[in-house]
Formats: C-alpha cells, structure tokens, sequence
C-alpha cells in the first residue's frame, strides 16, 4: 500500500472510532486527494479546534472557497459541530477528516465528482 493508502485506512478508523461515523471510502479518497501533500506535513495534516486562525483557514478556503457556500454563521456552526463530533480534547484531527465530515454535513459530495 501506499502511504496515501495508509492515511486513508487511519482516517477511515478516525470516523469509525472517535466520530461514530461510517465511512464512504470512495468519498474519503476522493477528500484525502483533495487535500494535497498537506496530508504527508505532520503540522498541515491536522486542523486545531482551538486556535482561531485555523479555523477561518478550514472556514475561508475549504467551505467558502472549496464547497462554493456563502459565509454565514452556519458555517461557524458546522465547524464547531464537527470539532464536537471528533472530539475537543482530541489533538489529532485530521484534516480530511474534518474536510469529509463538512462535506457530508452540507451534502457538498458532488464537488469531488468534477
């Protein structure tokens, strides 16, 4: 396996154990793809819930700009719903975790089928 492939199967255990969530493996793949070489950057590969800048980075770039969503409180909302689910005191969040579980939540799929 590759180690893309590797990421994968440890993203897909991170929805499975800490989010509760089933995951679609081809979506992932699809998200994990998404993502770039930041998931090989041990320090781009994770998204902080606590620091602020991180998450107008997950909310400018990903959601705004990635999914086409209008910004809006919603958005503020599902990111805080989504670091909920994965767990605060989680240090590790993956970013295609994150990325996957937002994507989900606004039924956003499509955009990775271009």
């Amino acid at each position: 396996m590759s180690k893309r492939d590797d990421l994968i199967v440890k993203y897909a255990a991170d929805l499975k154990d800490k989010c509760g969530v089933n995951p679609d493996m081809d979506f992932l793949t699809k998200v994990t793809i998404g993502c770039g070489p930041s998931i090989y950057n041990k320090d781009a590969a994770t998204v902080s819930g606590s620091d602020e800048s991180e998450l107008a980075t997950v909310k400018n770039n990903f959601l705004i700009k990635k999914l086409g969503l209008a910004d809006s409180a919603d958005l503020d909302k599902a990111i805080d719903s989504v670091i909920e689910t994965y767990g605060r005191s989680n240090k590790n969040k993956y970013r295609a975790v994150v990325y996957y579980l937002l994507a989900k939540h606004f039924k956003k799929e499509a955009i990775y089928n271009k």
